[in-house]
């Protein structure tokens, strides 16, 4: 003990001074792809601090097998929690005390509260059980040096109580409000700019990143729009926006499996294509496929068997569709409004120009979209794709991608009853994830491992697996989840060796759907795409080889698609989570080869008409 204060909360203090004047950049994004622990990509590159995250306790859990996982993780909150039931019942007397004289000396309690608001790194489990034990062994120690002092100095006891039981009867005021810690704050943007006392609670801290598309947006400057899109089978999608709505171009960005919006980005000002795409003055909507924890549908009592019950079918025929049609929606709109002197569109001619840049699955679903679209002689509103390693032909895989696809045909008709979705249910085990997640960052050795085994997994791709857990949209209030329908599907595109359709497992249900006893092989539609195509892919990319996305370019070549095809020393990954230059500028300049739409004014064209007639 020094001055009253204990050696471990001193150095608790000196930690956070620390790390309030240090940056929390771990490592480039060069070397996240070679390192064995990546650092997470939301570290790079971005230009604000992770600030603690408040969350708000939204109840308990319901319902009895939530309350016999509460019993059986007892001893770990009771371990948690008995360091702070500790400091309230030795320095709350210490606090009355010092009140009673006049003095305003800060009590360990709220000098902790302090530390903890302003240390803004991110703790994991082994961290929060490391510092739990520390904390009740200090407890402990504190106890009996207190109670040897008090047995030493009996007049210093007397004199204790006298003041403890005086201060009882003033009042009970200074020694009320302990268990919430008083934290001075002031909110940005008030018309009153003093600070604030706002109360919180060691509880309500579980020191967590669950940060949204919108807080990384609207923190680094820019501006933020949502968009609910409900499809036409009940599907309610987030659709996101950096909007420029007097723009006349604009783009769509789709993210692949186990993603959201916020691939695009994650990697903060400089590396994310969102924000490039914004700085070249495209309007930009970020799509978010069905498939979140939340299971957000009109049917608020959907079951799960029911809502995770779509294939891939479900995203290119659906979700993207709804997605662009709101699209085109809002931008005829607001175009209108802005430019009231262009012409009303005419012969389904548009006043803008609209470009989709899609990964992996979403590169799939994209395809899918343009082809069924004009099956059903449908616009599809689009004036270029840019394909980012898409899905779509998986016959070139590593041996577990390929015994894994046997496995799935096999169990399909056991496991899509029974677990019709990949996903973590409850909020707590989310919050665990997301926790163990940091142990990965912070424990370099425990992160390699995580990162040597996934790699193994998926055949030796070298993407930054494990900073791609610790990304805020693996969180605990929401999560991104799959459905085993999609798995099923990109198995049998991967045995059939042909980019097909869902096959639903009979002639019957085929021919109601697509009119053939088989799906649909949507490489033999090719010749309909009338847009520009550019195709990338990635040397190091072992979930869909280079080999996989040349053979798009070859069926397109031979159906005289205008498509173009590009490699790159990147992993799978790599294409959304890692700050490249040198693919962000191609990505770039393939956008810009599409000019603003060029919509002439009725006057002009009613001149022009008359100069012919004469």
């Amino acid at each position: 003990m020094e001055n009253g204060v204990s050696s471990f909360n001193k150095f608790i203090h000196e930690l956070s001074v620390d790390s309030d004047t240090s940056s929390e950049d771990y490592s480039s994004a060069e070397e996240d792809i070679d390192g064995l622990c990546p650092a997470s990509p939301l570290s790079q590159n971005s230009q604000f601090s992770h600030a603690n995250s408040f969350t708000k306790n939204t109840g308990y859990w319901t319902g009895w097998p939530m309350f016999l996982l509460s019993w059986i993780l007892f001893p770990v909150r009771f371990l948690l929690g008995l360091p702070l039931r500790l400091c309230h019942l030795f320095y709350s007397r210490d606090s009355a005390t010092s009140s009673v004289r006049g003095r305003r000396k800060p009590s360990r309690l709220c000098s902790f509260a302090r530390v903890h608001r302003t240390t803004d790194r991110r703790r994991g489990v082994i961290e929060d059980l490391h510092l739990a034990i520390e904390m009740f062994i200090e407890s402990i120690f504190d106890f009996f040096h207190k109670a040897a002092h008090f047995l030493l100095s009996p007049s210093e006891v007397k004199r204790v109580l006298y003041r403890w039981f005086s201060s009882q009867s003033r009042g009970n005021e200074d020694t009320y409000g302990l268990s919430d810690a008083c934290v001075p704050t002031a909110t940005l943007g008030e018309n009153d700019p003093t600070l604030t006392e706002r109360k919180t609670t060691f509880h309500q801290s579980l020191n967590t990143d669950a940060r949204t598309c919108q807080d990384v947006i609207t923190e680094l400057g820019y501006p933020y729009e949502a968009i609910r899109v409900i499809t036409s089978d009940g599907y309610v999608l987030l659709l996101e926006r950096i909007p420029r709505r007097d723009s006349r171009k604009a783009v769509y960005l789709q993210h692949g499996i186990l993603d959201s919006s916020m691939g695009w980005v994650s990697n903060g000002i400089v590396g994310s294509p969102a924000f490039a795409a914004y700085d070249q003055g495209f309007d930009v909507f970020l799509g978010n496929f069905r498939g979140l924890v939340s299971r957000d549908h009109v049917d608020k009592n959907i079951s799960s068997r029911k809502y995770w019950r779509y294939s891939v079918n479900e995203h290119g025929v659906e979700d993207i569709p709804a997605m662009i049609e709101k699209i085109h929606q809002v931008k005829t709109a607001e175009l209108k409004i802005s430019q009231p002197e262009l012409e009303e569109e005419r012969n389904g001619d548009q006043p803008y120009k609209l470009c989709a840049i899609s990964h992996s699955l979403g590169g799939a679903a994209m395809l899918m979209y343009v082809i069924t679209r004009h099956i059903e002689e449908k616009p599809h509103r689009l004036s270029r794709l840019i394909l980012l390693s898409p899905a779509g032909f998986h016959h070139d895989s590593p041996l577990p991608l390929t015994a894994m696809e046997y496995l799935v045909l096999l169990l399909a008709p056991v496991l899509g009853p029974i677990v019709p979705g990949l996903y973590i249910p409850t909020r707590f085990f989310r919050m665990l994830v997301n926790k163990l997640a940091r142990d990965f960052h912070n424990y370099p050795a425990v992160g390699g491992l995580v990162q040597t085994l996934m790699s193994y997994v998926v055949g030796g791709d070298s993407s930054n697996w494990v900073g791609v857990l610790g990304l805020p949209h693996y969180n605990m209030n929401d999560m991104p989840g799959l459905s085993f329908y999609v798995v099923h599907h990109l198995a049998q595109i991967k045995h059939e060796k042909k980019f097909i359709m869902y096959d639903y497992g009979s002639a019957s249900a085929n021919m109601a759907l697509y009119g053939s006893p088989k799906p649909l092989d949507l490489g033999e539609y090719y010749g309909v795409i009338d847009i520009p195509v550019d195709l990338v892919a990635g040397k190091k990319d072992n979930v869909i080889r280079p080999t996989m996305v040349q053979e798009h370019q070859r069926l397109m070549k031979d159906a005289g698609v205008d498509v173009s095809y590009k490699e790159y020393e990147y992993a799978h990954l790599d294409f959304t989570f890692s700050h490249h230059e040198e693919l962000l500028a191609y990505v770039m300049s393939r956008l810009l080869l599409v000019q603003a739409a060029q919509k002439q004014p009725c006057n002009q064209k009613a001149s022009r008409s008359t100069e012919k007639a004469k």
